[in-house]
């Protein structure tokens, strides 16, 4: 009986510990499964954070992107929109216009906070000088094509012509005939072709078509009875085709100018004074085309940007071939012709409107050497000249590829053109 109660108690009490115990465990396992849940929802969250967080950055990017884009098209189309003032070789100074309004707006509205770091700005900028181009200026882009159709009109009063030689502009012809007055008109239709072999040497070629007429009224000492007469001449053709290479020298870093070299080239294609057809006086029937005499002419050209203007200066020497004529007018032999040398000086500004129109403003002053002419053994010289004549360039964009220039030449010297006009279409290929 006694063993009974001690077994029931012992069961009993183990019973009783396990039954204790099982709730005990329950309560921390719910515990422990609540803090898990808890964890878990926590984490969720911050995922859920976290890819809030990623969303919100693709949209900045997206956006980011998006301005940068729109900024890459405002640049490329300032770009094109650029007005060229000058390129005084091809090329040829405006400076760079800043933006227009509307841009202007547009990128106040960019987000303020862009994505990565911009690069730094370049130092190097490339003038635009394109309004009158035979002075040099800035170069065809590498692998460029610019034809340039023009048309030039020109005339002018002279009171002397002397010595049977050379025609060194279209304004003066040296030959048999003194003249005390000629009137000269002239029209010359030319087509030039430039082409960027690289971003620093650049090709060109000219080829002119001349139609010139005369009024002269001469004085012709071998006549007795009529010594003063007047005549009309003109004549037509090809006239000397030009080659011309030119050559930026430095980048115009740190404040200094651009730096140009030139080298031109200029055949005898064009028919020249002892070429033409004369009559049995020794007195031409019709008007040369060409010098007659081939030339070489290097030159520098500098170039200062300072927007909204370039400022513009070149130097040159033209080198003028002699050559050995062996023919007879009349009773005059002409033998040896040495024409005489040039130096050649021009400085101005191009200054920039707006990003389509421009205008230049410049000065150009021609030395030319006398000219020596053998005839019948004997070495004549005549007086040098000189031409001075005003510049004034207007241009204007019409579109990417296109521009419109107008150049006028106003002489300032008696030995000048008076008026030379010429109207420039370059169309970039």
């Amino acid at each position: 009986m006694e063993t009974r109660t001690w077994v029931g108690c012992v069961c009993g009490g183990v019973l009783g510990m396990a039954a204790c115990q099982a709730p005990a465990d329950e309560a921390d396992l719910q515990k422990r499964l609540d803090h898990l849940q808890r964890m878990l929802l926590q984490q969720q969250r911050a995922i859920e954070r976290q890819r809030q967080r990623i969303t919100n950055q693709d949209r900045t990017i997206a956006e980011q992107q998006r301005w940068l884009e729109q900024q890459r098209q405002e640049l490329q189309s300032l770009r094109n929109d650029i007005v060229p003032v000058g390129r005084l070789g091809e090329s040829r100074g405006a400076g760079v216009p800043g933006p227009t309004r509307g841009s202007s707006q547009r990128v106040a509205q960019a987000p303020p906070q862009p994505v990565g770091t911009a690069p730094p700005p370049s130092r190097e900028r490339r003038p635009q000088v394109q309004a009158i181009p035979e002075l040099g200026g800035v170069l065809t882009p590498r692998g460029k094509l610019v034809l340039e159709p023009s048309i030039q009109f020109s005339t002018s009063q002279v009171n002397r012509l002397t010595f049977v030689g050379i025609e060194i502009l279209e304004a003066f012809q040296i030959g048999l005939l003194e003249a005390q007055d000629a009137d000269r008109d002239l029209i010359q239709v030319a087509l030039t072709a430039r082409y960027g072999l690289t971003n620093r040497l650049e090709l060109e070629a000219k080829l002119p078509y001349l139609y010139r007429r005369d009024r002269l009224t001469a004085t012709i000492p071998s006549v007795q009875n009529q010594p003063q007469i007047v005549r009309n001449l003109d004549g037509s053709g090809i006239g000397d085709v030009e080659f011309a290479v030119h050559y930026q020298l430095n980048r115009g870093l740190d404040g200094w100018p651009v730096f140009i070299g030139n080298l031109r080239y200029k055949t005898t294609t064009g028919k020249g004074p002892f070429d033409v057809s004369r009559g049995g006086d020794g007195l031409e029937t019709e008007l040369a085309t060409g010098s007659g005499f081939q030339a070489i002419e290097p030159s520098i050209t500098a170039l200062f940007p300072s927007d909204p203007a370039v400022f513009f200066g070149s130097l040159g020497y033209q080198f003028q071939l002699q050559d050995t004529i062996n023919k007879t007018y009349g009773t005059q032999t002409v033998g040896e012709v040495d024409p005489g040398d040039a130096i050649r000086l021009s400085f101005g500004m191009g200054y920039a409107i707006n990003q389509r129109a421009s205008f230049t403003l410049g000065y150009k002053h021609d030395y030319i050497r006398g000219t020596m002419t053998e005839i019948n053994g004997v070495r004549l010289h005549s007086s040098s000249l000189q031409i001075g004549s005003l510049l004034l360039g207007y241009g204007y964009q019409l579109n990417d590829r296109t521009a419109v220039n107008v150049n006028l030449e106003l002489g300032i010297t008696a030995d000048a053109p008076d008026v030379l006009m010429t109207l420039r279409m370059p169309y970039t290929m």
